[in-house]
């Protein structure tokens, strides 16, 4: 062997080999170290489901065994509601709506209020054959939930019902005829705004009910013509009495009476 080759064989391997510290310490770590920082879907699985668990372990312990779920209770859980989905919104008119007033157990039980119809077979208890609520069942009886009339009013006839919120005038009270109708005119238009607050509020409850659900439309109601239905005994003794309306106003405008 000549002094040229084994002059190359030195050089061959010290290009071979790490000649510092610093060019061992620029090695990669490794495939294995930089798998074991990687998160897998299982792991990230197994951590929904202990939220899942802990969460219905909460809700049970804090509803008292009432709800996995914290008391929601989600529309696709009612079958009914489902198939009603499915099928449609319904339209109906009033002598169909009426068939669906709790007197065939086959049958859902429907009510409507403000023209829209509404699923309350939940509730049969309530709204079927002697239920508290039976008056209501295959019908629109919107004006009834204004007046509380419940045997009177079972119609959607709106108009006159806001003499509810009128007060009755005291004759012997002093004002002018022109002061007393822009007084009346002016109350009236109030009272009707109460009228359609008090429906919304109604059909609202309807609407966001955990057990009832909207399923239709009410078509075909005729015109309300000729006079207006008057208000029953009831609504209307407890209509306000403007004699009294003004006793309180005095008493609260009198001297030495503390403002609140």
């Amino acid at each position: 062997m000549t002094m040229a080759d084994s002059s190359v064989r030195q050089r061959l391997q010290k290009t071979k080999s790490p000649s510092s510290p610093q060019q061992l310490s620029s090695q990669p770590d490794g495939v294995e170290d930089q798998s074991s920082r990687v998160i897998s879907l299982l792991d990230v699985l197994r951590v929904i489901i202990t939220l899942i668990g802990v969460s219905c372990a909460l809700s049970y312990y804090l509803t008292s065994g009432a709800s996995l779920f914290w008391n929601y209770q989600p529309w696709f859980a009612n079958t009914a509601q489902i198939v009603q989905w499915w099928a449609g919104p319904l339209q109906l008119t009033p002598d169909q709506l009426a068939l669906y007033n709790g007197t065939d157990p086959k049958k859902p039980i429907y009510l409507a209020i403000n023209g829209t119809i509404f699923d309350v077979t939940e509730g049969r208890h309530t709204y079927g054959p002697g239920g508290s609520y039976e008056v209501f069942a295959g019908r629109d009886a919107t004006r009834a939930f204004v007046t509380g009339c419940f045997l009177e009013d079972r119609t959607g006839d709106l108009r006159g019902a806001e003499d509810i919120y009128i007060p009755i005038d005291d004759p012997a009270e002093d004002i002018s005829s022109g002061a007393r109708k822009t007084r009346a005119e002016k109350e009236r238009r109030e009272a009707r705004k109460r009228v359609l607050q008090e429906v919304n509020k109604w059909e609202a409850f309807y609407r966001n009910h955990k057990k009832y659900f909207e399923v239709g439309k009410l078509v075909g109601v005729p015109e309300y013509t000729g006079d207006p239905p008057k208000l029953c005994d009831s609504a209307q003794k407890g209509r306000p009495k403007r004699k009294n309306m003004k006793k309180a106003r005095d008493a609260d405008e009198a001297p030495g009476k503390p403002v609140h």
